[in-house]
């Protein structure tokens, strides 16, 4: 292969395999790490990776056919060397001594004979005067390995700013801070500027040209070639041909990329590029593409025809492409799973085995009501009531063969207290009213007037008696929609006077004098963002600006304690569905989970690329499920920390998730009005829901899992067929396999009802034990 390194796109005078420069930096790396003297930042700057097909395939093979593109200054008759050349040949020098020294001759012979080199290479003295950039002073045979070291991190002579691949361009000046430096230096290498426009028209009237069925899926690649190239010729400082090449191309791109267009416009000087989050996500993860085995081949072989290193460079760098045998896909089916910043998922990162299974209820008697004990009395013998139960509990005895056992992750044992209300939800169930296309649910709304101090987060109490909402003024209030009003503990001086062996102890300790039907929490210095009630009704969970979560008891109302991990805003907090762990994200793009008595995270779950948006736990509290801005929602292991599941396809930032009572399915929402249904099991997409004209807030199941409810900001409530949506399924193995399902247009056919509210967005949206639906928002004159 004929090796590109130089500003002016000429190639070299000399030939070696690019898989020998990888594996000379590979054995450089050895080097050093045997010199003791590699921190993690060196080991960085000197990691090579072989760029890979999506089976793992290395395609510097198929590169070798490609040398310098017919229309560079190469082909003008200028065959100068490389600025980059007597780098890569110092590096090879210095690794065939390595070798020598460490008595593999074999080895190093091999290597002299592939690269080209002369026979003097392996003789020490030969090697000081054959390689010019060496120096003197430099004892190769005997050189330590920071001497190695400075050979592959140092600039080529001549102020080339051109590294060699794999390696970091160092900068004397000190304006770009290291990690910037890592992620911007690979811009370097480019071609003639003014030859960016024909190699991106050319591959575009190719892929117009082919045939339909492949057509779709090749288009993919246009995007993240858009950006680098247009980021290449900014780095470069080659101001003037950016800005014509993103005015040709950038109505090319698909209509969801427009925001990320819109940030990419402004970014016209190198020095805008530094410290530009959205860049450098954008530079340090590779996209994914997943493409059928004959539409690569036809790319491949255009590519190599048109001998076009620049674009193939892109690829080869930027892209991952995720190969596939079968019938290429759709154009629908590419664009229901394409919008977010970094393509799609990698069909392994969904292979997981995951628990979704729901954990056996623990066995707890019913006592019996005023009738059972007529009945008894009549009869002479009890009369056992049988709580009806839904889909959220298993309906026999047997353990879900999908389920997690019951020890995976410790949980809290039940208390009196959660006994008591375990029994008092099993009542309420056998009165629970069936919802279906025929026997929809009455909708109560709340609607909080005069919030002119902007009412940000709202949530209820699983038995729905309170109702709790956040302020951007840094506010927390909790009402009662009970007739029973709020009332604080007594103080420690009259609960000292309490009888503590009372049967109505618990009533006692309760201050009459404080009864109000609210109660209004201080404590948070900027905007709360989150709250989240206890399953157990004693503590309220609050995220804020401030970048704190705060844990409140709602027997003191008072703020009991301050998690401090973040260090930016917190978005959204939720308490496990058994209590005790709690999950919170933020600006920082983590998400963190707790347990209430340690003020540290047990665990950060880092993958997304930007903001953490929304939580929510997994009906059975093994699984943490996180919607971001980068327009992916992340399945986590909350045993092992692991991502799971990775699902692509909303084209804007995630709002609302919800899990299926069953534990089987997942709900989300976004900026893009759309709802998307994603089998976890099967790690699928597997129904998309279109409706709303507004950015969608909050999403709920009802309790028996037939109905599902959204709320947007375009002041309406939308009721969905989820039984038909999930009973029309059919995942086979070819879908498995190949990670895509042909979705149905079927939306309004699963749209069950529009309910629309005068000018309130609804914020929240909550099912009661008997599937009265609840819906929360301010009123917005």
């Amino acid at each position: 292969m004929l090796l590109n390194q130089s500003g002016d796109s000429t190639s070299c005078n000399w030939r070696f395999p690019f898989f020998n420069l990888a594996h000379a930096h590979f054995i450089l790396k050895m080097a050093a790490v045997q010199g003791s003297i590699v921190d993690a930042k060196d080991e960085a700057d000197i990691k090579t990776e072989p760029a890979t097909d999506g089976f793992g395939n290395n395609h510097a093979n198929d590169a070798g056919v490609l040398s310098a593109s017919p229309g560079s200054s190469a082909a003008a008759g200028n065959n100068k060397p490389a600025a980059g050349a007597p780098e890569d040949q110092q590096t090879l020098l210095a690794v065939l001594q390595f070798l020598r020294k460490n008595k593999l001759s074999e080895s190093a012979e091999i290597l002299r004979r592939e690269a080209g080199l002369p026979e003097e290479a392996l003789d020490p003295k030969g090697a000081d005067s054959a390689g010019s950039g060496l120096g003197s002073g430099a004892d190769v045979d005997g050189g330590d390995a920071s001497a190695l070291l400075s050979r592959v991190t140092v600039s080529a002579p001549g102020g080339a700013k051109a590294p060699t691949k794999g390696t970091v361009h160092s900068n004397s000046s000190g304006e770009d801070q290291p990690d910037v430096n890592v992620v911007l230096s690979a811009y370097s290498q480019q071609g003639d500027p003014a030859l960016y426009e024909v190699y991106y028209s050319g591959l575009k009237k190719f892929i117009e040209s082919v045939l339909d069925c492949h057509r779709a899926e090749l288009s993919q690649v246009f995007y993240p070639l858009f950006v680098h190239m247009y980021l290449e010729l900014v780095y470069n400082n080659h101001e003037g041909e950016a800005k014509a090449f993103f005015e040709k191309f950038s109505g090319d791109q698909e209509c969801y990329y427009e925001e990320d267009l819109r940030i990419l416009s402004s970014l016209t000087k190198k020095e805008h590029m530094r410290g530009n989050e959205t860049l450098l996500d954008f530079r340090t993860s590779k996209f994914v593409l997943r493409i059928s085995r004959d539409s690569y081949q036809l790319l491949k072989r255009h590519l190599q025809e048109r001998q076009n290193n620049q674009i193939w460079n892109i690829i080869q760098e930027h892209l991952y492409i995720d190969i596939f045998d079968g019938m290429p896909r759709s154009k629908s089916q590419i664009d229901a799973m394409s919008g977010s910043l970094a393509g799609e998922a990698k069909r392994e990162a969904n292979k997981a085995k995951v628990y979704y299974g729901l954990l056996k209820e623990p066995e707890i008697e019913l006592p019996l009501d005023d009738e059972d004990e007529e009945a008894e009395n009549e009869e002479g013998k009890p009369k056992k009531k049988k709580p009806k139960k839904d889909s959220t509990g298993s309906k026999s005895k047997k353990q879900d063969p999908n389920a997690p056992s019951q020890t995976r992750i410790p949980l809290p044992e039940l208390k009196d207290s959660d006994k008591l209300d375990k029994i008092m939800y099993m009542k309420e169930s056998t009165k629970r009213i069936r919802l279906g296309p025929d026997n929809l649910p009455s909708i109560c709304f709340y609607t909080f007037l005069n919030a002119y101090q902007g009412l940000t987060a709202v949530d209820v109490t699983d038995d729905s008696s309170l109702i709790a909402g956040g302020f951007a003024d840094s506010t927390v209030r909790v009402w009662s929609v009970t007739p029973k009003k709020l009332r604080k503990v007594k103080t420690a001086a009259d609960l000292n006077l309490i009888d503590k062996e009372s049967d109505d102890v618990l009533e006692r300790i309760m201050d009459d004098k404080t009864a109000s039907e609210s109660k209004c929490l201080y404590g948070h210095s900027g905007p709360v963002y989150g709250i989240s009630f206890s399953p157990d009704r004693n503590y309220l969970l609050s995220c804020s600006e401030d970048g704190t979560v705060r844990l409140w008891s709602l027997l003191t109302f008072t703020c009991l304690v301050g998690y401090k991990g973040h260090n930016y805003p917190v978005w959204d907090t939720q308490f496990s569905p058994y209590g005790y762990y709690f999950i919170s994200g933020g600006h920082d793009r983590v998400a963190r989970l707790w347990v209430t008595d340690h003020h540290q995270p047990l665990r950060i779950f880092a993958g997304h690329l930007a903001d953490v948006t929304c939580t929510r736990f997994h009906p059975n509290a093994n699984y943490v499920a996180t919607g971001s801005s980068d327009r992916t929602i992340r399945l986590w292991d909350v045993l092992t920390g692991n991502c799971v599941r990775i699902f692509t396809g909303h084209k804007g930032p995630i709002h609302a998730l919800a899990f299926s009572p069953n534990g089987k399915f997942l709900a989300s929402g976004a900026t893009d009005g759309r709802v998307l249904l994603w089998d976890i099991g099967h790690g699928l997409m597997v129904g998309e829901l279109k409706g709303h004209t507004e950015c969608i807030y909050s999403l709920r199941f009802s309790r028996d899992g037939e109905i599902l409810g959204s709320g947007s900001m375009d002041n309406t409530v939308r009721l969905w067929d989820a039984t038909k949506a999930f009973d029309d399924l059919e995942t086979d193995d070819f879908t498995a396999a190949t990670g895509h399902i042909h979705l149905q247009d079927n939306s309004q056919e699963l749209l069950l009802g529009t309910y629309m509210t005068k000018s309130t967005p609804v914020v929240h949206l909550h099912f009661t034990r008997r599937n009265l639906l609840l819906a929360a928002g301010a009123y917005n004159p």
